[in-house]
């Protein structure tokens, strides 16, 4: 495969931002026949810190620390949409001594986004767990005359084209969410992609924006001083950190469902028994209290899925989002 330095050319300007049960986990053996850990496990974010993957990461790795005898170390190697981390996690020696935060924009839609990668994500890396979910949440301005989902989507088909939604980019996670909300509630909003977040926040709390699907944790400061009004939540299930706004399949489309995710993986051929210990370790993790207090109150909903399963969910994300990057048209821009 190709190495990360031409991606990062042609994408330096791309307008895309792109539990189980806990259980006792027993010594697990590497390569060599050594129990596991032998050094300090460095814990790959592909994005810089101080943003909600560092802090996910932070906090889990302080506690797996703990339970695996050795350091866990967070190495923030930022740069290429998150390319560079994914790929520095692919190419690491697969001891499960290197392990990599995945975000579904990384993981499930570029590969439909992007045509070549410098890394295939089911080829190259072992999938441990799915740490996290992060649903979105569709909120509007107080403007806009609809009070509930059922009633924008109504409003919506009455004055086609005149409401507009702002995203963190094209490609991001909230732009394809309001393409698939386009597309199953046959309604057609405007797209308007903002460089990030923060300034699509501060146009929609103008009123220059009707819209907005966003982070949990970008808008639930204005949502509780009454100066957005929240529409409903993207997740399949009600968040822990807003539980009076209902999913959009409480709203009356069943199945319409678009989470914004957070999973670890290990380079592939990993030793199985080295993959379960790192899962087993985490999902206990992630039952502690200070560590459901701190990351639920970030707007996170925390999983812990078994690697199989979240294998499993990897490849339906995979072509779930590959229809909908079709559908929208959207291109790196």
């Amino acid at each position: 495969m190709g190495s990360a330095s031409n991606f990062r050319n042609t994408m330096a300007s791309a307008g895309f931002a792109l539990l189980t049960a806990p259980c006792f986990a027993q010594p697990a053996p590497t390569n060599s026949g050594q129990a596991y850990p032998t050094k300090p496990v460095r814990w790959v974010v592909p994005f810089a810190p101080g943003g909600n993957a560092d802090t996910l990461s932070r906090t889990v790795a302080q506690k797996v620390t703990d339970t695996l005898g050795q350091q866990v170390v967070v190495d923030n190697r930022s740069g290429a949409n998150g390319v560079i981390g994914m790929e520095i996690g692919a190419r690491a020696a697969p001891d499960g001594h290197t392990v990599l935060l995945g975000y579904i924009a990384n993981v499930a839609i570029m590969p439909s986004l992007v045509a070549k990668l410098p890394y295939d994500i089911l080829k190259d890396y072992a999938h441990i767990t799915q740490l996290a979910s992060s649903p979105n949440i569709f909120v509007a301005h107080p403007s806009v005359n609809a009070r509930n989902f059922k009633e924008l989507v109504a409003l919506a088909k009455a004055k086609p084209k005149t409401l507009s939604f702002a995203s963190a980019g094209v490609a991001s996670v909230g732009h394809l969410t309001g393409e698939l909300i386009n597309s199953i509630a046959g309604i057609d909003l405007q797209h308007v992609p903002y460089k990030g977040s923060g300034q699509s926040v501060i146009d929609l709390l103008a009123g220059q924006i009707s819209l907005m699907v966003g982070g949990m944790s970008s808008v639930m400061p204005h949502i509780k001083a009454g100066r957005l009004r929240s529409l409903a939540v993207t997740g399949a299930q009600r968040s822990a950190a807003m539980p009076d706004v209902p999913t959009l399949s409480e709203s009356g489309f069943p199945g319409l469902e678009a989470t914004a995710w957070y999973g670890l993986h290990a380079p592939a051929n990993t030793p199985r028994p080295i993959v379960n210990r790192l899962h087993a370790d985490i999902a206990k993790a992630l039952t502690l209290p200070d560590v459901k207090q701190r990351l639920e109150g970030l707007g996170f909903d925390l999983v812990g899925s078994p690697p199989d399963v979240f294998t499993a969910y990897i490849k339906t994300e995979l072509v779930k989002w590959a229809k909908v990057v079709k559908a929208s048209g959207a291109k790196p821009e």
